[in-house]
């Protein structure tokens, strides 16, 4: 994320600067992908592509949101393409977008517009970064206008849930 001119935000992460400087151990352990998939090729390629079912059954597991969208899923990572595209996105997260967000945070910029932010309930950003205030108290560091909510689902919960991720999304671009 590099701060610059929106009318409004609508995020499900919370700045990969913070992200990796709380990273520990139980970081490590539980969000694994974010350090196997920035190393360099062709490692976590490989690994995708080798087993592309077993990617979403654990450590996610399949969630609620039924078999065709899994089948959807697992289907990008038969992509060679697609699959080095994801991990250019997880190397970016790890190396450039830190420098970007860390550039920012030295400069105090903040993101002025409205900004809502939606986690899953129980879920990672709602456990892991209870004691910084969590998801929220993370954001308001960096984007004072930042309003959101945990909502029932697991990792994918945009799709486990996507009623609720709806009606949030809808008053928030309404108000």
């Amino acid at each position: 994320m590099q701060i610059g001119e929106v009318n409004r935000i609508y995020s499900m992460l919370i700045p990969i600067f913070e992200a990796w400087k709380r990273a520990d151990a139980r970081f490590a352990q539980t969000y694994c992908p974010w350090s196997l998939l920035s190393q360099k090729p062709p490692l976590p390629e490989s690994y995708l592509l080798g087993a592309p079912e077993a990617v979403f059954h654990n450590p996610f597991g399949e969630g609620s949101f039924g078999r065709e969208v899994l089948q959807e899923y697992v289907s990008t990572y038969y992509n060679p393409g697609r699959v080095h595209g994801i991990c250019e996105e997880y190397r970016a997260a790890a190396t450039i977008d830190v420098e970007h967000d860390r550039e920012d945070k030295e400069a105090s910029k903040k993101i002025e517009c409205p900004m809502l932010h939606l986690w899953a309930e129980g879920g990672w950003l709602d456990t892991y970064y209870a004691k910084d205030g969590g998801p929220l108290g993370i954001w308001r560091q960096w984007a004072p206008k930042v309003q959101g909510q945990a909502i029932k689902g697991g990792h994918f919960f945009p799709e486990e849930n996507p009623d609720d991720k709806a009606v949030l999304v809808k008053l928030f671009l309404s108000a």
